[in-house]
């Protein structure tokens, strides 16, 4: 968190052009040493949770997953410091033990003797200073540890524009609880006040970002990898993701946690506010990253407002040529009846989007493992809001 009337939030940009574990291990720590060293962060003795992302099962270079490298560089560095360190995450559906080990990260922690940490059980804690949402369900292994390093991944997203720091304590979120997260806030900007809330109450003592390769498109699982060449490390999520959005060339007011972060006192994305160490941010900005530069529409509301909504907003469309008629969507569709869902319980066509339940949660969007299905504008919007 940064006082904003006497300090700027800092935020050190790293080159770093390759995963070479021994280029990652001396870009984190450079990075480190900018912002006062591993011991500012972490003391000896604590217990601390590593939490990359891990949305699916990925090998390393669909840059789904946080890179192991860079998990094995942060965990080498805390552990030198005299830190008892586990890791883990929730992905969207599986275990966590086969996600990381498709990842790369469980082989990774068995390098480094590094337990894999259970996030499937949960306990309900209050957090009555969250501006939106009052009561988290939290895995336990997070509740009970001393203090928690975030390891993001710099990726398009279908909700929020793009996924980083700030987003990626979701999975701090046991199972299926999170689709239920979806259902409740149907508005994305709800979404990211959830998001916020979540961040403010467990308080991560770091945020170390891989952007050595990023996703564009049709982020956060079926999108291209595109290289940056950068890890990003700072204490203020806010800042850091702000800074990322300027290598992504996308404005961060289009980024729904940005605003509603530091309006909770979670960190700052004006640019006149963060001092950025290190590299200089303009060798870094890609200007043609493929990413959505506008900002984020409200949920609708009401019968005519819901009607207007559909003709005008983004919607997940199914391409049918990929679709090998899995049901995940379906079956991770939260909205009840279901907005995507099979004709007449037919599972040998490709199911069908019902717009008029729909959220535009894209959770269907992000789970699909073949990529079948996009965001697309509909006419209306192609034609009237360009």
């Amino acid at each position: 968190m940064v006082n904003k009337t006497t300090t700027k939030s800092r935020v050190a940009l790293i080159p770093c052009e390759t995963y070479d574990d021994t280029r990652v291990y001396q870009a984190v720590k450079q990075g480190l040493e900018l912002l006062g060293g591993v011991s500012h962060f972490v003391k000896p003795g604590e217990n601390i949770i590593l939490k990359p992302n891990v949305l699916v099962g990925a090998a390393p270079e669909k840059c789904v997953c946080t890179h192991p490298s860079v998990l094995k560089a942060v965990g080498r560095l805390l552990k030198e410091s005299g830190v008892n360190l586990a890791c883990g995450d929730s992905p969207a559906f599986g275990g966590t033990s086969i996600n990381s080990r498709i990842a790369g990260l469980k082989q990774a922690l068995d390098e480094l003797g590094i337990p894999l940490a259970g996030f499937s059980r949960g306990t309900a804690v209050s957090h009555k200073e969250g501006i939106l949402v009052k009561r988290f369900v939290i895995a336990d292994c997070v509740l009970a540890a001393d203090g928690l390093v975030s390891l993001p991944k710099l990726k398009t997203h279908g909700l929020m524009r793009m996924t980083g720091a700030i987003k990626n304590q979701f999975g701090c979120i046991p199972g299926m609880l999170k689709s239920q997260q979806h259902a409740r806030m149907a508005d994305p900007y709800n979404f990211a006040a959830m998001l916020v809330d979540l961040n403010t109450l467990l308080k991560p003592r770091l945020y170390i970002m891989d952007a050595i390769m990023a996703m564009e498109g049709n982020g956060p699982r079926n999108g291209r990898p595109r290289k940056i060449g950068a890890l990003l490390i700072s204490s203020d999520p806010v800042a850091l993701d702000a800074v990322a959005c300027k290598i992504i060339n996308l404005n961060p007011a289009f980024v729904p946690t940005l605003a509603a972060g530091e309006k909770a006192g979670l960190g700052t994305y004006h640019h006149e506010n963060i001092e950025v160490m290190g590299a200089n941010i303009e060798d870094f900005i890609c200007r043609d990253f493929d990413v959505v530069r506008k900002p984020v529409e409200h949920a609708a509301s009401g019968v005519l407002m819901t009607f207007f909504k559909n003709q005008t907003n983004p919607k997940p469309v199914i391409n049918k040529a990929l679709c090998t008629k899995c049901g995940i969507c379906v079956r991770h569709c939260q909205v009840t009846p279901k907005a995507v869902d099979w004709v007449d319980g037919d599972q040998s066509r490709p199911p069908v989007h019902h717009y008029g339940r729909c959220i535009r949660c894209f959770c269907c969007q992000e789970l699909c493992p073949e990529g079948a299905i996009s965001v697309k504008n509909t006419l209306l919007s192609r034609l009237f809001f360009r």
